[in-house]
């Protein structure tokens, strides 16, 4: 297991649990920024915003985010659903967290605006797809992973000022974020492994930092 660095960041919900040589999770007030750094008046600012609840409300993967079609929203026993296809195609059902259903209908309200929506493409094509294609013109398709990371997270990180907070951030970071925050506020770690689709527990518990909460350091019993 990786040792754990602890970076300060100027407030207790900004305060950075980091891997060292690994990937950096987020504090809460970073991915509330992070989350809030979309336009929210243009189709691709509130497709951003919907992708990136997705990813820190969920912890799912990239490649699995970009995998989702329209379909794959489904109720389960009353409650809305993400049907992820993972590795090995294993299949998984995620709830969806309020929010980001709130968001992901914004977005495909503004989407069906602009032509796009679900009753002009049907339920087998994408969820998340491109707001513009200078080469083809198809925007009926999934999105790359690569682009989540550049034109996304990396985009958005930086605009926020959160790249220089976080050394390392990137799309995992998301994922690392959620997994967090769920053990944080105790989650069940069996329950986290099968939301996150872990083939093992112990790669789960890489991010149960609930034994090292900093504010329970000696460091702030010593006084002078």
């Amino acid at each position: 297991m990786p040792s754990l660095a602890i970076r300060w960041t100027g407030s207790s919900d900004r305060l950075l649990i980091i891997n060292e040589g690994s990937t950096p999770a987020l504090g809460d007030a970073q991915a509330r920024r992070l989350l809030e750094a979309p336009a929210p008046d243009t189709l691709k600012g509130v497709r951003d915003r919907a992708i990136l609840a997705t990813l820190l409300y969920h912890g799912i993967r990239r490649e699995e985010l970009c995998l989702l079609r329209l379909r794959d929203i489904q109720s389960r026993q009353g409650v809305m659903h993400f049907r992820i296809k993972g590795k090995r195609d294993n299949i998984r059902y995620v709830p969806l967290h309020p929010m980001a259903q709130r968001l992901i209908e914004e977005y495909l309200a503004a989407l069906g605006n602009h032509g796009g929506g679900q009753d002009s493409l049907g339920l087998d094509g994408p969820l998340f797809r491109p707001v513009a294609n200078n080469r083809t013109g198809t925007l009926d398709r999934h999105l790359d992973p690569g682009s989540i990371y550049r034109n996304i997270v990396i985009k958005y990180a930086q605009a926020t000022g959160i790249s220089a907070e976080a050394i390392g951030v990137c799309v995992h970071s998301m994922r690392a974020t959620a997994a967090t925050n769920a053990l944080s506020h105790e989650a069940d770690i069996a329950k986290v492994q099968e939301w996150l689709g872990h083939a093992n527990v112990s790669t789960t518990r890489l991010y149960d930092r609930r034994k090292s909460k900093p504010e329970d350091s000696p460091t702030f019993h010593v006084k002078y």
